[in-house]
């Protein structure tokens, strides 16, 4: 598996204007026959606590219920004994095993599955099966037999992955994955193949080029407004594929070919009629200048103070514009933005109008200011030291851990919507979540007493929003 620590420190929706400009859809070409392809960014909206189902960026499929399972998850002397092993090895052979299922049965062994590898760290458990297992997903996929079959197997591949990466589970399982994104008539299978698709090229040994190409594809899918997989006006693939374009674009060093289509395209997204796809978008847009701008300080050796909050916009957008002609219309984007975080209307729900406004208002003081991270804030506590990015995911009961940079959050986002309420457990266990993830965990008590009430106030963790 690629060295992730080392990569890691680096409805009715208003049809955009690109899309209605375009004739047909173009065909998808690799980038190595294709100079204009596309690269990525991250995304995903957030809300919610760590411990609730915030509706999450996954169809709801993984919530089925699996009887007494919970009870045998959360009871520590039966974990002590070790049932829940007995109940996955189990599952195990039923899933490889097919001739005797039924469609019913492989439904309840992948959404039991799922929920026991989310819940547990099973790495052990599951090590020399994984080709058994790859192979019996790849077998659902395929037939699509029924929706939720399809979906399950899935969201199996893609927590099986990142249980135990593989460097050679993207060649076996990526023909298939894009194919099902693009012949199936369910949008709740395109989009879970969408977010499979993502999980399969950072974890599953895809190559630098592949990486790249399957940025493009995503980049294609959000230009068309869903056109280019058959699902024309479609908010959840849509929504998918900016996501997963984010997530990617952690992993790469240099987009400077790609930005002025990426921003180009997430700009025209942002007059979406749906929340999800206007958030995703915006949080690409900010991701790019993040990526663009610390470029942009390592080659001049700035200092370490340069994170302090006080640049100068005209200054910032200057320098950006200076690199790369793509950031010249900055001016534009911000008056934009500015409209997005004031946003007043009564077509959206109270709900959706408070997260455009709080999302929109980090997006837009990110683009004005590349180094506040998430949640900036310039308010100072009583020592004179300003709060910076508030953003944090509790780790148990003492630890926490701060979300400041938007690679951090694209990154968290796209492990919680494979992990959902396992994450921390995984964090705290599985090596390849805490290496796509290389964060410090802060201990709440050190804290003082005038930031824990301050933390209070708008304490929240940062979790994927549908």
């Amino acid at each position: 598996m690629r060295d992730l620590r080392r990569r890691a420190l680096e409805g009715n929706k208003t049809v955009s204007r690109k899309a209605q400009s375009k004739q047909s859809s173009p065909a998808i070409s690799r980038p190595a026959s294709a100079p204009g392809s596309r690269a990525a960014s991250t995304a995903v909206s957030r809300a919610g606590s760590d411990d609730e189902d915030a509706g999450g960026n996954l169809s709801d499929e993984t919530s089925f219920s699996v009887g007494s399972l919970n009870e045998i998850l959360n009871s520590e002397a039966t974990e002590t004994l070790g049932a829940w092993r007995t109940v996955l090895n189990e599952l195990i052979e039923d899933i490889i095993d097919r001739k005797r299922s039924s469609i019913q049965g492989r439904e309840k062994s992948l959404a039991t599955y799922i929920h026991i590898l989310t819940s547990q760290y099973a790495e052990d458990d599951i090590s020399g099966r994984e080709a058994e297992l790859v192979t019996a997903f790849l077998k659902s996929i395929k037939a699509e037999s029924s929706d939720k079959e399809t979906v399950l197997a899935l969201k199996a591949l893609g927590v099986t992955l990142i249980t135990s990466p593989s460097d050679m589970i993207y060649d076996s399982a990526s023909s298939a994955v894009k194919r099902t994104i693009s012949d199936s008539a369910s949008m709740a299978t395109k989009t879970a193949a969408i977010h499979t698709l993502g999980v399969c090229t950072f974890y599953g040994g895809a190559t630098d080029e592949e990486i790249l190409e399957n940025m493009a594809f995503f980049l294609e899918i959000v230009a068309s407004d869903g056109d280019f997989i058959s699902a024309q006006d479609e908010p959840l693939p849509v929504a998918a594929a900016l996501e997963e374009w984010g997530f990617l674009a952690t992993l790469a060093n240099d987009l400077s070919s790609e930005l002025e289509e990426a921003l180009s395209t997430f700009t025209d997204q942002l007059s979406s009629s749906y929340s999800a796809v206007q958030i995703a978008a915006g949080e690409n847009i900010a991701l790019l200048y993040e990526k663009f701008y610390s470029a942009i300080e390592a080659d001049e050796s700035s200092n370490s103070d340069s994170s302090d909050g006080e640049l100068d916009t005209d200054a910032t957008i200057t320098k950006l514009s200076n690199a790369n002609a793509a950031f010249r219309t900055t001016d534009d984007l911000i008056s934009n933005l500015e409209t997005l975080a004031s946003l007043s209307t009564h077509r959206l729900s109270k709900k959706d109008k408070k997260s455009i406004r709080t999302n929109f208002s980090d997006i837009l003081n990110s683009v004005q200011n590349p180094t506040c991270g998430p949640r900036y804030q310039n308010a100072e506590n009583i020592h004179g030291k300003k709060f910076g990015s508030r953003m944090v995911v509790r780790i148990n009961q003492d630890g926490v851990m701060r979300i400041d940079k938007w690679w951090k959050l694209h990154r968290l986002q796209g492990l919680r919507r494979v992990l959902q309420g396992g994450f921390v457990n995984h964090y705290e266990n599985n090596s390849v979540v805490f290496e796509s993830l290389p964060i410090m965990i802060e201990n709440s008590y050190t804290m003082s007493k005038q930031d824990k009430k301050s933390k209070a106030a708008d304490r929240f963790l940062a979790v994927p929003e549908s």
